[in-house]
């Protein structure tokens, strides 16, 4: 829920560099629970996350250490050194095989792999117009044949003006147009460590279209 490409300017009320992202982990960031968010935990109870799994923006590592705990191969990258230390950390700890690796979510295509499982849990929405079609480009190198984008997006149903850019269905719909089949797009919620603790999401099932 972290990663954040150098320069990005993600909106009115989210506009942090990278810099200030990686500085977030000196200390315990709001997106930063110490546990799976539940809209995660849930997916991974009913068997949506499977197969390889990578996780775009990991932060500290819990939704890749949820996956590799249930035995699947997991990958973790973000952009911050600071938050793949510490999900390093993590791993060892908890006596987890899973791996991390400092990338920028932009340059997916680096690792030059394909995944049954790519998992988003807030990053989506730090970026601006031009980063996000990069973005949603560079998923479509890593998301292979009949595998699937599970995506947590922050919502237009949160009130306020406060946190991160909102996202519509009507954006995620125009973002992953053409090679992109968005099977479903459903309410959920953030938890954060904020007061209040939850903050409205949208949870799309995003799968990548067949070749004609």
């Amino acid at each position: 829920m972290s990663d954040l490409p150098r320069g990005a300017i993600p909106g009115r009320a989210a506009d942090r560099g990278f810099e200030d992202f990686n500085d977030s982990y000196l200390g315990t960031p709001p997106w930063d629970i110490g546990r799976p968010q539940p809209v995660f935990a849930a997916l991974m109870e009913e068997g949506a996350i499977r197969g390889r799994v990578l996780d775009a923006g990991c932060g500290t590592g819990e939704h890749t250490l949820m996956a590799a705990a249930r035995g699947l191969d997991a990958t973790g990258i973000d952009a911050s050194p600071r938050a793949i230390e510490i999900a390093k950390s993590k791993a060892t700890d908890r006596d987890i095989t899973a791996r991390f690796v400092v990338l920028d979510a932009l340059a997916l295509h680096d690792l030059e792999e394909q995944f049954d499982t790519v998992l988003d849990s807030g990053l989506f929405h730090v970026f601006d117009d031009e980063r996000r079609s990069r973005y949603v480009t560079a998923l479509a190198a890593v998301v292979r044949p009949g595998g699937c984008l599970l995506l947590a997006c922050f919502s237009d149903r949160q009130p306020g003006d406060w946190g991160p850019r909102r996202v519509t269905q009507a954006e995620l719909q125009m973002a992953f147009a053409g090679q992109w089949t968005i099977e479903s797009i459903e309410p959920a919620q953030f938890h954060t460590n904020l007061d209040p603790p939850l903050a409205e999401a949208w949870l799309a099932r995003i799968t990548p279209r067949p070749p004609d």
